[in-house]
C-alpha cells in the first residue's frame, strides 16, 4: 500500500525568472519537472501533480507587514526592482503568488488527511522578512505556510529544516523569538556567504532562546560531514521537540558543483539527507512532510539533485540517477571543523534541550 504524496507545479512558475544573465531562471521548474518525467517518478501511483491556486493577499498579510506587500505589488506594476538582484514585475508577482499558493496547497492536502508528504516544487524563498525582501526573495512561501496552518488547522509546533548553502536569514528573523517554531539550518559558513549571518550564537531570543539553530559549514563540506551534523543535531532536536509538522527547504545548491555555494554535496548525499528527514518525520509527526525544493544555480545539476530530494522523501529505497561530473574530495580539516561547531552547538543549547546534557 503506498502512502499518498501530493506535488504542486504550475506552468507559470517559469515566470519567477529574474533575467538573462541572472543565475535564477525560470526553466529550473520545468526542467525538474521533465528530469522526473524522465525518471519515472511522476507515472508513481503514490504521487498526484496538483496545479496551485495564487495565495491571496490575506495569505501574505499573515506575516508580511502591509507597506512592504504593497510596495512589492506598486514595483510589480511599475516593473523596477526591489533591490539590484531582485527584480520585480508582472510576471514574476504572478509567479510568486502560485508559488506561495503552492506552499498552501501542501498544508492543506496534509491537513485534509489527503498525503502525508508533500512537495512544494520550487519553494524556500527564505531570505524575505516581515518587511523585506532579497537574495531573490520577496516573499517567505514558508513563514506564509506555518502562519496558515496556524491560523486554520491549529497547529502548535513546527519544525523548519533549512538545508540551503545560505542561511534563511528572513525565515530565523521572522520566528527568533517564536518557540513554536524551531528553526534548524545548516549552511555554508556565513563569512564566507551571503547574507553573511547565521552563526551558532544566534540561538534565538526571549520565549524563542534555544528554538533558532544554525550549523555553520566550511566550504568543502562533503556528504559524510554534512550528514553526521544533521544526525547530530536536527535528528535529536526533532525527537525532544515532537513537532506536528516538519516543513524542509533548500534545492541543489550545496552540491559541489554549484556556482553561488562551496559545499561539496553529492546526488547521492542529497537522496540521503532527504531519507533523513523522512524517516525522522516517520518517527515524530506521523510522516507529516512538506518539503520545498526550489534553490540552485547550476542548470545541469539542479534536475537530479532535485529528484533526489523528492525521491527520498516521496520513500524510494534508492535511486540510479549519478553525477554528471567526479566529485571533489572533502578538505581534511572539515571534519574537524564540523565536529567543534557541533560540540560547541551542543554546549549552547543544552540548557534549553535535554538531548544534549
Amino acid at each position: 500500500m503506498f502512502e499518498k504524496v501530493v506535488m504542486t507545479f504550475h506552468e507559470k512558475f517559469k515566470q519567477y525568472d529574474l533575467g538573462e544573465g541572472h543565475p535564477f531562471r525560470g526553466d529550473r521548474f520545468v526542467n525538474a519537472v521533465r528530469f522526473f518525467e524522465r525518471q519515472g517518478l511522476l507515472s508513481l501511483p503514490q504521487i498526484t501533480l496538483v496545479e496551485p491556486q495564487p495565495a491571496s493577499r490575506e495569505d501574505l498579510l499573515r506575516i508580511h507587514d502591509s507597506s512592504y506587500v504593497d510596495l512589492i505589488f506598486r514595483l510589480a506594476k511599475e516593473n523596477k526592482p526591489y533591490d539590484v538582484e531582485t527584480p520585480v514585475s508582472p510576471e514574476i508577482l504572478e509567479a510568486a503568488m502560485l508559488i506561495v499558493g503552492g506552499a498552501i496547497r501542501c498544508g492543506k492536502a496534509v491537513y485534509q488527511g489527503k498525503a502525508k508528504r508533500t512537495i512544494s516544487l520550487g519553494g524556500g524563498y527564505h531570505h524575505a522578512g516581515r518587511s523585506y525582501g532579497g537574495g531573490f526573495c520577496i516573499f517567505n512561501d514558508i513563514a506564509v505556510l506555518v502562519e496558515y496552518l496556524r491560523e486554520k488547522y491549529g497547529v502548535k509546533r513546527f519544525l523548519v529544516l533549512d538545508y540551503d548553502v545560505h542561511f534563511g536569514n528572513g525565515t530565523s528573523d521572522i520566528y527568533f523569538r517564536d518557540p513554536a517554531v524551531l528553526y534548524v539550518s545548516l549552511h555554508q559558513d556565513p563569512r564566507t556567504l551571503y547574507p553573511g549571518t547565521g552563526f551558532v550564537k544566534q540561538i534565538g531570543g526571549g520565549e524563542g532562546e534555544g528554538y533558532n539553530v544554525n550549523v555553520p559549514l566550511p566550504p568543502g563540506t562533503g556528504d559524510d560531514t554534512y550528514l553526521y551534523a544533521l544526525n547530530e543535531i536536527f535528528v535529536p532536536l526533532a525527537e525532544e521537540f515532537n513537532p506536528e509538522v516538519i516543513v524542509a527547504n533548500g534545492g541543489s545548491d550545496p552540491h559541489f558543483a554549484d556556482m553561488l555555494g562551496n559545499l561539496r554535496l553529492t546526488v547521492k548525499g542529497f537522496f540521503s539527507l532527504s531519507r533523513v528527514i523522512k524517516e525522522t518525520a516517520d518517527e515524530v509527526c506521523g510522516g507529516k512532510i512538506v518539503l520545498m525544493p526550489g534553490s540552485g544555480y547550476n542548470p545541469t545539476v539542479l534536475p537530479p539533485c532535485w529528484y533526489a530530494l523528492v525521491a527520498g522523501a516521496v520513500g524510494l529505497e534508492e535511486i540510479n540517477v549519478k553525477d554528471p561530473y567526479d566529485p571533489p574530495t572533502e578538505p581534511p580539516h572539515c571534519r574537524s571543523v564540523v565536529e567543534n561547531t557541533v560540540d560547541k552547538l551542543k554546549s549552547l543549547l543544552k540548557k534549553n534541550w535535554a538531548c544534549f546534557r
